[in-house]
């Protein structure tokens, strides 16, 4: 069983499709003939709603806040003349992430590997892979652990909810050594500190995933070119940039879009991919249900700033190099790995407290925090930066993260909430995904409200 499918098993996955066929509450009439679907935001939810769209015939009109599609996919250029591109928002393609994979070789994209080997530098001291490792027992314990939860009963798991995931390794025995770097590296792939995650949710991830935590691949070009395949396929015309939804109304089986540069779309029914902070900005007539409301004001999203270094040669050798470290600049990683250059990128990936303390800084200081976590396994490599490039997500104005991160006793609660229709509205992003902080959670709730819509 994948852990899509032991999601709905225990009751932790709800579709825009599987509430709709399960319950009447939230059944939408299916779409008929003619009908015009709006759709809000152009990032891989939404275009992937569109596409599906598209190969129904059905007229669609996706609007997007930004001037540019893909949202939380953002390939950048670092370096024109070396060709040096790296990705400011989503980064990995896991080998568990069956749809993306699927996308992408319909559109005829290529995945490079994209895996690392890990080496770590904790209180100063600099640790190559193979030097540094978790106590035996508990390893063992651990795969013990993610190997029983796969048999957990639906309600054993909202009991997991009910506690944090430091909490519940406390709870297992785990050392004051180990817990500190599950810390590090877990804190890694949440955005935020393991005092802030459901063990639920802990557990369902790691149980899942790929041996390499689904840090496999990547697209050939950048990650934008899945974005930008999936808009030439769909039409451009049908993409409007720039129209920052502000009131949403509906009124029987017409909904109407009011956006803030005073223009107006018409459709009969809405797909809303936006993240929950420009969700909960919109004017919504008539007004969201109450629980869906407490919902959007219950969840987070991590802050994350990722900061990629170009560097005048590529002094760490290694092209599968990645380092966790306890300083500000928090996890590094290879961001230039096979792309053919004398120069290179190291991109700092810095979560929680440390990202925000990073975005306060100017370019330069941002250069000498970074270079200062590098230090203890590679000496002084000040003089080998030549700039940095960096996006904080924690700050951005549509989403003030960069994906959702659920804490205690909301896997099972506020999820569904936010995932229920409402009336001729269709909800979907990687917030409602069992994949979140990966595009393949956005591709696919995009796909399920659009089908969602069919059946």
């Amino acid at each position: 069983m994948d852990r899509r499918n032991f999601l709905k098993a225990t009751g932790a996955l709800t579709t825009t499709a599987m509430l709709s066929q399960n319950n009447q509450t939230y059944a939408q009439p299916k779409l008929r003939t003619g009908e015009h679907v709006l759709i809000l935001g152009a990032g891989l939810s939404g275009l992937s709603a569109a596409y599906l769209l598209h190969k129904q015939n059905i007229p669609f009109t996706i609007l997007e806040a930004r001037n540019r599609i893909g949202g939380r996919v953002f390939t950048h250029t670092a370096d024109e003349a070396e060709n040096l591109h790296v990705e400011l928002g989503a980064e990995w393609v896991g080998a568990s992430h069956e749809r993306i994979q699927a996308l992408c070789k319909e559109l005829n994209l290529n995945l490079l590997n994209h895996q690392f080997e890990t080496h770590l530098t904790l209180e100063g001291q600099y640790f190559k892979p193979k030097q540094w490792n978790y106590e035996q027992n508990w390893t063992s314990k651990y795969q013990t652990l993610l190997t029983n939860f796969k048999q957990l009963t639906s309600k054993n798991s909202k009991v997991l909810d009910q506690i944090d995931w430091w909490r519940y390794l406390n709870n297992q025995g785990i050392s004051e050594k180990d817990i500190e770097l599950k810390e590090l590296f877990d804190s890694t792939d949440f955005g935020e500190s393991i005092r802030n995650v459901s063990a639920y949710a802990s557990l369902s991830e790691y149980a899942y995933s790929s041996p390499n935590n689904e840090m496999d691949f990547r697209i050939e070009r950048g990650n934008t070119r899945l974005v930008e395949a999936m808009a030439e396929k769909i039409g451009m015309t049908h993409i409007m940039l720039s129209k920052k939804a502000t009131h949403v109304k509906q009124e029987g089986k017409q909904v109407q879009v009011l956006c803030e540069d005073g223009s107006q779309y018409n459709g009969h029914r809405l797909i809303c991919t936006l993240p929950v902070f420009a969700l909960s900005k919109i004017n919504w007539q008539p007004g969201l249900p109450a629980d869906k409301t407490d919902a959007l004001n219950q969840l987070q999203y991590c802050r994350i700033i990722k900061s990629a270094v170009v560097f005048k040669e590529r002094f760490w050798q290694e092209e599968a190099f990645d380092m966790v470290t306890d300083t500000t600049a928090h996890y590094f990683f290879h961001s230039s790995k096979n792309l053919k250059s004398v120069k290179g990128t190291l991109t700092s990936y810095a979560i929680g407290e440390k990202a925000h303390v990073l975005s306060k800084m100017n370019q330069e200081q941002k250069i000498r925090e970074i270079c200062q976590g590098l230090k203890p396994a590679f000496g002084d490599v000040l003089p080998y930066a030549e700039k940095v490039v960096s996006y904080y997500w924690g700050g951005d104005a549509f989403s003030k993260g960069a994906y959702a991160i659920y804490d205690t006793h909301q896997w099972f609660g506020i999820r569904e909430n936010l995932a229920k229709p409402f009336r001729n509205i269709s909800f979907a992003g990687e917030h409602l995904a069992d994949w979140q902080g990966f595009m393949e959670g956005a591709i696919q709730t995009g796909e399920d409200a659009a089908k969602g819509l069919l059946t």
